[in-house]
């Protein structure tokens, strides 16, 4: 591809070069140039990509795209880049892969109905329901998210809930070429503050909800800019699909560019609908003053350890349901697959078919034990989502409330006080243990949970091998008793010393129930 057809509808300046330069593919990581390749180079902040020019030549470089003049690079990092490389320069090196790593792989989201999930929760089991939804009409579906990129039954490991730009496009040109019929993607605060989804549109939006998290160093400033990067989505949709009953959805829908469709509960006091149509409608180009789905009824099921919830709907569906997972919080979840559905235009039975069974890879999912207890996995790793995970494993009244957690490291220490603070309010025992450490004492984090632990009058035991954790709950679970592994979910590995170890909840468990 040439670099001009790289270059559609990015604003750059041409340094040096020809246009007509053949580019083989894109590189943002220095260490995978290879001949005839672009490398962006980024001044990120931690790295500044511009140091590895020198590099990045010497490996064959056809063209490089910079955000410093010339005379910088040279001046900052002695390069003095050869006429017979390209070079282009723009504003924003992120926004600019972003860009050009869109037109490289020709636009792959513009094949499919592109679905888009931001919010603190909750986004992970909306794209498993959605995907539920759209199998049940047969539409192939791909997914991006935390658990990784799945097409079909199979799932990728990825890093990053949003992954680097080219690595993103990448990714969704792979679920294109399987011969998907939609995608449904998390869209996460950082990747949008990081520009991985600039100048990406989609078709559809949801918001689930909002809460403070990831702020802090080299996250978010503040609460306002996390907000803000999670309302970016509804500037770059069709149609927004609101959680109703959030009291940050009025503000989001207030500067929403898109047509509005909400849903809620029953008796849920919402600050949403405090603001007047006339508001909505001088920003929104569409917004009907009430929820256009409403759950009613909503009960706990306990059924021989299953547990799941049920609830009538009204409005665009107007049947009874129940979905196949516990807590309130998905039936919101459900809540907003269920609209999509009905958006879309999925008949009434198969939408409620396909939330009744519906398994998402570590959240509140349960493990076969063959015992009279359960045992739960969930990637709860804050103080907001381990306070809803507790909450609705109470409303199914348990002997005891059993929690292990642990807390990451190099991360906010807020996190471990309020994480330490909902198991100590809301368990009955508590085993602290490891959790991604990364280059931090396991200690130091254990002293920090405690600040929060000792909010409350709990029991609880630090041991500081997970494995040795989770057998010695099992070991010592009565009939009744619930156990709830926190923090990891899906994850199979524990980070420790820039180390990652494998490690995962299931082999735990297993290994805890053969050794009873």
């Amino acid at each position: 591809m040439t670099l001009e057809r790289l270059l559609i509808d990015v604003d750059y300046e041409l340094l040096q070069g020809d246009l007509a330069t053949e580019v083989a593919d894109i590189a943002y990581d220095s260490r995978k140039v290879k001949d005839g390749f672009l490398f962006a180079a980024i001044a990120g902040t931690i790295v500044d990509g511009h140091k590895f020019i020198g590099g990045v030549i010497e490996q064959g470089a056809s063209a490089i795209m910079v955000e410093k003049s010339l005379d910088e690079i040279e001046a900052e990092f002695g390069v003095k880049i050869p006429s017979d490389v390209a070079v282009i320069r723009v504003k924003n090196g992120r926004e600019g892969l972003s860009l050009i790593s869109q037109n490289y792989f020709e636009h792959p989201m513009k094949k499919m109905i592109s679905i888009g999930i931001t919010g603190t929760k909750g986004k992970s089991t909306t794209t498993y329901l959605i995907k539920n939804i759209l199998e049940q009409t047969g539409k192939k579906c791909g997914i991006i998210g935390t658990i990784g990129v799945a097409i079909g039954d199979e799932v990728t490991p990825i890093e990053h809930t949003t992954p680097e730009s080219y690595d993103l496009q990448s990714y969704i040109n792979d679920i294109a070429n399987a011969g998907c019929d939609y995608f449904v993607m998390e869209v996460s605060s950082q990747g949008v503050k990081m520009d991985r989804v600039a100048g990406m549109h989609f078709d559809y939006g949801i918001f689930t909800n909002i809460t403070p998290d990831h702020i802090g160093e080299n996250e978010h400033d503040d609460f306002n800019d996390y907000l803000r990067c999670k309302a970016a989505l509804f500037d770059r949709c069709n149609i927004g699909i609101f959680n109703a009953d959030d009291p940050h959805t009025a503000g989001i829908i207030e500067n929403a560019h898109c047509i509005v469709k909400t849903y809620g509960v029953q008796g849920v006091q919402s600050q949403t609908m405090e603001i007047t149509d006339e508001q909505y409608l001088s920003s929104c180009k569409s917004y009907t003053g009430k929820r256009d789905l409403v759950a009613v009824d909503v009960e706990h099921v306990n059924n021989d350890s299953e547990l799941s919830m049920s609830f009538g709907l009204r409005g665009l569906i107007n049947r009874n349901a129940k979905v196949g997972l516990p807590g309130l919080f998905n039936v919101y979840n459900a809540l907003s697959a269920v609209t999509l559905g009905a958006l879309i235009g999925v008949e009434d039975k198969k939408v409620i078919d396909a939330i009744k069974q519906v398994e998402v890879r570590g959240r509140v999912e349960a493990v076969p034990t063959g015992r009279d207890f359960s045992v739960l996995i969930d990637f709860a790793h804050n103080g907001v989502s381990t306070e809803s995970v507790l909450k609705t494993l109470r409303g199914y009244e348990p002997g005891r409330l059993i929690a292990i957690f642990g807390c990451g490291g190099n991360r906010s220490k807020l996190r471990r006080y309020e994480m330490g603070e909902a198991v100590a309010k809301l368990a009955d025992y508590a085993y602290v243990t490891s959790d991604n450490p990364r280059t931090e004492r396991f200690e130091d984090i254990v002293e920090d949970i405690k600040v929060g632990l000792s909010k409350a009058d709990i029991e609880y035991c630090v041991i500081e091998d997970r494995m040795e954790a989770v057998a010695a709950a099992v070991k010592n679970a009565k009939s009744g008793d619930m156990i709830v592994l926190l923090g990891k979910g899906h994850e199979e590995y524990q980070e420790i010393q820039g180390v990652k170890h494998h490690y995962s909840e299931r082999e735990a468990v297993a290994t805890a129930l053969e050794q009873l």
